[in-house]
Parts: structure tokens; C-alpha cells; sequence
């Protein structure tokens, strides 16, 4: 490494299992990377851990680094856990229940008669009214009366909470009255987090919005005191280069944003693994293919078709939807320490998990139930030792988890159990995929599937199997992908608003609302210093027949016509069919990225064939068999290897089942493909 030119940027993503980290030395183009156990009760402390095993293995020094990029899952797990902050809601006088009201609609797989409304997250006890009304077109039909505000302010003071949403209706047609109320609570209420509508998502939908507010509030506390530690801790570490965060939106921005809107976060560590495999998969000529991001808990499945990611604001965290931009992705409880138990006489896995601590039993860490993990370490698909040797398996204790709690009580042998498991895990991700893929209109066999996280690519030969996927490609480092493809990732920022009424496309109208939020999108370039020529924009339409309840997003054309044979494709494309009826435009949306210097990429020399290091008995169909073992490390371009076989590396192990073939692609990712 020239010691001229020590530019490095760092990628942290922190998971429910492990910490991973990616070290690039910018002009290089070298990559090192680290994982680590996480330590949930102080996510900063692991981040610090990795940075520091990285910058060892590249011999560099903290101020050498010139770049932060950071994927967390803390706003999420805020939210699933409900260990928020306590939140109050201010809105229009008369509006008070439109949290508890929700929608009509129950979630897709429950029970319609066992189904109970969960509890909201802001109870109708902690909703203030304030006196003012707007209508739909933005016209104020009752000012705002401020008398109202100070009465709410005072009623907050003795609620006991710490953070404050405000979503007033129509406030998206026009502000004024929202921003005025948000001004004077600020004022009234030092210290405390007041976080308005207008600011996170200002477009129809009174109970969305609402939910996006709230949860926002919810967050904005913990995610903004957990941002402050880091930059201090990276600052004592000498350490002064930006912190820049991913987002749900597969893009990343200053910590400022973050704070402001720290829900934008909700999806972060999934997305950054999206931009990963699409940036593998770009290098390697693939535009078509579907991802599924195996970790410990969940597993997170996306499309990509001809190089796109579609953002949909249709997204859900848990059982509450939240119609922030956000990458399309379909997200189950499917994992390495998803737990296998027996209900009523039958076998279920997930979508309970074992968690970092304890973990599987197989950890060592005093877990007592049967997990995915456990039921691979059984069948002897994973070795008796991960991250490169430093973390030993106990395979003693993943028999006896699973002998005594499946296998005995179904009567069968440990090894059967352990297929049992892992054939219920892989039938529920399939479902998961046939949504992205099928459901919408998708021929599987036209894509390459992309299996990552630590558990991913043990999975992905029997998952392209169930899918009928011809190829899988596995990543150079996918265990470490998503912080990968937090060094790929753009700046990136939507700007939203709601038409004050739908109606059909009118481009005079249209044309005058996107100029104001180009506006608003010039305004973030400068907040966030990106340079006048990496700046770009992408106009969207948000549209519908009239008497649909739902748009779908269109890039803008120019004229009428070309607008309203967009929409008919994308309609086609989605559902098979059009409609004879009127087209409305609803809302309208400026994607603002700022392009991010490219991290550049080290390629793989010749190989000289490959050679496995070492044979290790694995369960295959119910009978052993003696299977070669490959250190990818010693792997180069063009080599050959073929099923069944495993390939060993630091973050991640792949299982390459019988009937399916690898060679090495000169970017270092490996191709598998189905013998004939």
C-alpha cells in the first residue's frame, strides 16, 4: 500500500449478530475487512471494535481515514421493540382517533376473525387538539387559534414524554399552520424533540402520515443521542472525518438529516446490502437478479431488474406501515438463529430467534434451543470454527439441543431433524421470493440469484432449486456485503408533495410544483456539500385510474400523452391489464442523489486451479459423504470446482450443493451454476 497516498474510507453496518466492517484505500482500491459480535446494549462500542480490527490488518492509523459510512438498525429495533421514546401527538381539532381509526384492512396473513388492532404507539391520552383548519386545496378555513397551542404545550409538560409529533390535516397542501405550531412548541417546550409532518413526509393520507410522524418522534431521542456518541467516540479515536448514514433508500446522508428525520434509518442495513449486490452484480454483467440477505434473525429479499431498485412508500417496520421511500423489499423472520420448536405435534421455524446473546447452541453462549445454525453445524455444513478461527463451534451442543427437543419427540435421528429445519426455513423464505418475483409478474429462471448475510449462501443452491434460478452468485465477502455496499452507496434525498387535488396530468401545474422542489433539493446539495457536478435529479409522478386507492410511480415525460402511456405500461407490467378510465396525477417527487466518488475495485489474478484444503464429513440427502473444503483466499479468476463442496472464508461459508458447478469471476464473486 503506498504509504503517499493513506486515504481510507470505513464502512461500519451493525446487525443483531455480528458487526461488519469494510476498510478501502481509496486510490487502490484494496479492501480489508473485519467482523465482530455486536454488543446491543451499546452498538457504539462494537463499531469502535471493528474500525480498529480493520485500520490493524492495513496496518493504517485513525486519522488516516477520510470517510464514515454507517448502517444501524437502531431506529428499527426502537420501533419493534417499542423501547422508543414516550411520544405526544398535537393535531387539527376533531382528529383526535385517527391513529386508533387506522384502515380498514388487516395484515395479509392474519386470521380475519382472530385478528386483534394492535395497541397504537401514541394512545388517544397523549393526543392534543389544537384549533385551525385547512382544506384539501391548502385554502386556511380556520385560522390557527395560538391560545389553543399554549394549552397543548402545558398539557405535554405533565405527560411525561420527551418527544412530540405534530400532523395537522392537509397541512401538506399548505405548511403554515403546521410549522407555526412546531415553532411555538419548540419555543414553549425547551429540550424536548418536536418533529412535524411537513418535515417527513408531506403528502395525503392523514393516518400514514400521522404513523410516520410518530414513529419519527419515537426515534428522533435515541437515534440522535446514539449519533452524538459515535461522532464523539470517532472524534477521540482521532477520527475527524463525516459520518454519513444509510438510509431505507438504498442512498446515505449527514448526520444532521439523521437527526432530523432519523426514520429515513428503518431499513438502513438491508438497503446497503441491495447496493452491495447490485454493484457485484453490475461488475460481473448481471443487471437481472433477486437478493436474499440471510443474518441471524430476519431474511431480506429484493428484485433488481435491469440494474434498478424500485422504492415503494408502501413499506412496513413490524406491524406498522411507514410510507417513507424506502428500496422494495420483502422482510420474514427467516435466520441463522431463527428456533426450531414443536407445536401441536408439528415442526415450525422462526420467527423467533436466538439473537446475538445467547445465540445458537452452538455459540457456546448458553443458548438452549434449536436454531438454524445449529441444524447446519449438525449436518456438518458449517466447520467447528467461524471468523477465520477466532470463534469455536460447539457441535456437541447443537446435537443435543436438537436431539432433545425435535428429534426425540418426533421419533426420528438427529441428522433427519437438522433437514427437517433447514428444508421449513428454506419453504418460508420461497414464499418470500415468489412475492418479489412470481406475484408481480416475474420469471425466476431469468434471474441470477444473489444470496448474502452470514447465513446466505449456505441457503442459495437450495433456494435456486425451489425458485427454478438457473445461477447464484455469491459475493466476494458476503457476510460483510451490506458494509460493502454502504462504500458503493450515493447521497440521496426525496422531496415530496401531495397535489392539492388529483386530477388528470396537467403539465403546467406539474411543471410549477417540481420547480419548488428542485428547489428544495438545490438546498440539501448545499447542506450536504456535494459538488455542482456530481449533483443529479429524477422527477417522479405518483399515479392512478381514478377510484383506485393506490399510484404507482412514474418517471415524469414531458408532455400529457407520453405521461399517460408511462403509467399504462407500469400498469400492464404489475397487474397484466389496463384500464378505460381517467388517469390522475397525485403526488409528485424530486429524487436528489449526489454521486459519491467511486470505491473502485481490485480484481482477481489467474488462478491456478482450484484445490481444496481439506475434506470434512457432511450429512448430504441423509447419507454421509467426504467433501472437499476450498479457502476462497486461495482461489483465483477461471477457477473451476464443482458440487458438493465448501468454500471457507472469514465472514461467511458456502454450501455448494451436488449437481451445481463454481468458477471464479476475476472480480472475486463466484458463479454457480446448475449442471445440465
Amino acid at each position: 500500500m503506498p504509504s503517499s497516498d493513506a486515504r481510507f474510507v470505513v464502512a461500519v453496518d451493525i446487525g443483531g449478530t455480528f458487526t461488519d466492517i469494510a476498510l478501502l484505500h481509496a486510490s487502490s482500491g484494496q479492501v480489508w475487512r473485519a467482523k465482530t459480535p455486536s454488543v446491543p446494549e451499546d452498538p457504539s462500542r462494537a463499531f469502535m471494535t471493528g474500525v480498529d480490527l480493520a485500520l490493524a490488518q492495513a496496518d493504517a492509523r485513525h486519522a488516516g481515514v477520510e470517510r464514515v459510512l454507517h448502517g444501524t438498525t437502531v431506529a428499527t429495533n426502537m420501533i419493534l421493540e417499542g423501547k422508543g421514546a414516550r411520544v405526544a401527538l398535537v393535531t387539527t381539532r376533531g382528529f383526535r382517533h385517527v391513529l386508533e381509526i387506522g384502515r380498514q384492512d388487516i395484515p395479509r396473513k392474519a386470521n380475519l376473525y382472530a385478528w386483534i388492532k394492535p395497541d397504537r404507539p401514541v394512545p388517544a391520552s397523549r393526543v392534543l387538539e389544537v384549533t385551525e383548519r385547512v382544506g384539501p386545496g391548502g385554502v386556511v378555513l380556520e385560522p390557527l387559534d395560538e391560545a389553543s397551542v399554549a394549552a397543548a404545550a402545558e398539557h405535554i409538560r405533565h405527560l411525561g414524554v420527551s418527544a412530540v409529533a405534530v400532523c395537522l390535516l392537509h397541512s401538506f397542501a399548505n405548511p403554515e399552520h403546521e410549522m407555526r405550531v412546531a415553532a411555538l412548541l419548540r419555543e414553549a417546550l425547551p429540550g424536548m424533540a418536536v418533529t412535524a409532518s411537513v418535515d417527513i413526509l408531506p403528502v395525503v393520507r392523514e393516518y400514514e402520515r400521522s404513523l410516520a410522524t410518530v414513529l419519527n418522534a419515537t426515534v428522533m431521542p435515541g437515534v440522535s443521542t446514539y449519533v452524538t456518541r459515535l461522532e464523539e467516540r470517532l472524534k477521540a479515536y482521532g477520527i475527524e472525518a463525516p459520518l454519513l448514514l444509510m438510509q431505507s433508500n438504498g442512498g446515505v446522508a449527514g448526520s444532521r438529516t439523521i437527526r432530523r428525520a432519523p426514520a429515513l434509518t428503518a431499513l438502513s442495513g438491508p438497503a446497503a446490502g441491495v447496493v452491495g449486490a447490485r454493484d457485484v452484480a453490475a461488475a460481473c454483467g448481471i443487471r437481472d437478479l433477486i437478493t436474499v440477505d440471510i443474518g441471524g434473525t430476519s431474511a431480506d429479499i429484493c428484485l433488481i431488474r435491469n440494474g434498478e431498485v424500485g422504492l415503494t412508500q408502501r413499506g412496513q417496520v413490524g406491524e406498522w406501515p411507514l410510507p417513507l421511500p424506502m428500496l422494495d423489499m420483502v422482510t420474514i423472520g427467516a435466520g441463522g438463529g431463527s428456533i426450531a420448536r414443536i407445536v401441536d405435534g408439528a415442526l415450525l421455524v422462526g420467527p423467533m430467534s436466538a439473537g446475538a446473546r445467547p445465540g445458537p447452541a452452538c455459540y457456546g453462549h448458553g443458548g438452549q434451543e434449536p436454531t438454524v445454525t445449529d441444524a447446519h453445524v449438525a449436518l456438518g455444513t458449517l466447520p467447528d470454527r467461524l471468523l477465520g478461527g477466532r470463534m469455536a463451534l460447539d457441535v456437541e451442543a447443537a446435537r443435543r439441543v436438537i436431539r432433545d427437543k425435535v428429534a426425540g419427540p418426533l421419533g426420528m435421528t438427529v441428522e433427519d431433524a437438522a433437514r427437517g429445519i433447514l428444508a421449513i426455513v428454506d419453504s418460508n423464505m420461497m414464499g418470500a421470493l415468489r412475492v418479489v418475483s412470481v406475484e408481480r409478474g416475474h420469471d425466476p429462471r431469468d434471474f441470477t440469484l444473489v444470496p448474502f448475510g452470514g447465513a446466505g449462501p449456505l441457503h442459495g443452491c437450495s433456494l435456486a432449486e425451489l425458485l427454478g434460478a438457473p445461477r447464484v452468485m455469491i459475493p466476494p465477502a458476503p457476510g460483510v456485503l451490506c458494509a460493502d455496499g454502504l462504500l458503493a452507496a450515493d447521497l440521496k434525498a426525496e422531496f415530496s408533495r401531495t397535489l392539492p387535488k388529483a386530477g388528470p396530468v396537467d403539465v403546467a401545474a406539474i411543471e410549477a410544483i417540481f420547480a419548488d422542489l428542485r428547489v428544495q433539493a438545490q438546498a440539501w446539495f448545499e447542506a450536504e456539500e456535494v459538488a455542482p457536478a456530481a449533483r443529479s435529479t429524477t422527477l417522479v409522478t405518483m399515479m392512478r385510474y381514478k377510484g383506485q386507492g393506490g399510484e404507482l410511480a412514474v418517471p415524469w415525460a414531458l408532455d400529457r400523452a407520453a405521461a399517460e402511456a408511462a403509467f399504462g405500461a407500469a400498469h400492464a407490467e404489475l397487474y397484466g391489464f389496463t384500464l378505460e378510465a381517467p388517469i390522475e396525477v397525485v403526488t409528485l417527487r424530486v429524487e436528489a442523489t449526489g454521486r459519491m466518488p467511486s470505491p473502485g475495485r481490485a480484481m482477481l489474478p489467474a488462478g491456478i486451479g482450484a484445490r481444496p484444503t481439506s475434506h470434512r464429513s457432511v450429512v448430504i440427502g441423509g447419507r454421509a459423504a467426504d467433501v472437499p473444503v476450498y479457502d476462497r483466499a486461495t482461489l483465483g479468476a477461471g477457477d473451476r470446482f464443482a458440487g458438493p463442496a465448501i468454500v471457507m472464508q472469514l465472514d461467511a461459508t458456502t454450501f455448494v450443493a451436488p449437481g451445481w458447478a463454481g468458477e471464479v469471476h476475476t472480480t472475486g464473486a463466484v458463479i454457480l451454476t446448475r449442471e445440465s
